[in-house]
């Protein structure tokens, strides 16, 4: 969306990466050491470098596993299951091929040395038996991830004022402009949401867009505020219009709306938000 803010929550990326690096060094120490009870020395910054490419396939494919579990979550519908079943197959294939390619990328292009990985069936039913594992591993993490920072919630900015609304009867209809330069009449009831835009802001009508010189936080004071709710600095959304409200990975929440639209519900404005619709996690 143009002019929209992202205010992301960078805990989510930290534990991962965390998570990640020490993965990478186990799984580099225990190679080390079978190897070794196997009398075949190799040198562990080699294997590491090795688990490391596989690992950051694995960081690649976490924002597809995110959207997953958006979009089919397990929790509370477990019908949903059978999507991750199936999902466990491009995974496989995807972080075998990608570990692979960066491989051989920097051992054969790169550092000029011999390295062996064929994309056999044998090698690819291999990987495909760990990255089960692994699949529902990453799985179990992003539930656990979100059901424990939902319970912490990171440092809430300052307050905002809320607009006051102007004296006087509230609008019910606006006249504005098409292209062209034909006025037509607006019912204030049927716009989905308000875009800001410069010194102009965006009506959302449906599928139609019409352009008016106002600011946001003049409309904001002229509108309902029962009806009108500012939830991001550049957005303000017909509460009637409002379809579903969607956890989102940075720590604020999608607002899908009726015109299939979806805008960022800021971390900012979320109590002004619940103060008229309330989120029920």
């Amino acid at each position: 969306m143009p002019g929209q803010e992202r205010s992301v929550d960078w805990r989510v990326p930290a534990i991962w990466a965390v998570l990640l690096a020490a993965s990478a060094f186990a799984h580099a120490y225990v190679e080390v050491a079978g190897e070794a009870r196997r009398g075949q020395a190799v040198a562990f910054g080699r294997v590491l470098t090795v688990e490391a490419f596989s690992h950051l396939v694995v960081a690649a494919l976490l924002p597809v596993l995110y959207w997953l579990h958006r979009r089919w979550p397990v929790v509370g519908q477990p019908r949903n299951f059978i999507v991750h079943v199936l999902g466990v197959v491009p995974y496989s294939v995807a972080h075998t091929v990608g570990m692979a390619a960066l491989r051989h990328l920097w051992f054969g292009a790169i550092q000029s040395e011999a390295y062996s990985f064929p994309l056999t069936l044998d090698r690819l039913t291999y990987e495909f038996a760990k990255d089960i594992f692994s699949y529902g591993l990453l799985s179990a993490g992003t539930v656990a991830l979100r059901l424990l920072l939902q319970r912490v919630p990171p440092p809430q900015p300052p307050s905002v004022e809320v607009a006051a609304p102007s004296p006087g009867p509230l609008p019910e209809r606006f006249a504005v402009r098409r292209r062209g330069g034909a006025e037509v009449m607006v019912e204030v009831a049927d716009i989905d949401w308000i875009e800001a835009a410069g010194n102009y802001a965006i009506l959302h009508v449906g599928a139609e867009t019409f352009e008016i010189r106002s600011s946001l936080s003049k409309l904001e004071g002229e509108l309902d505020p029962k009806r009108f709710v500012r939830v991001h600095k550049s957005h303000l959304v017909n509460v009637a219009k409002v379809v579903e409200v969607i956890p989102w990975v940075s720590g604020d929440w999608r607002i899908r709306l009726q015109d299939g639209a979806e805008v960022n519900l800021s971390r900012r404005y979320r109590q002004r938000f619940e103060a008229v619709v309330p989120i029920k996690s």
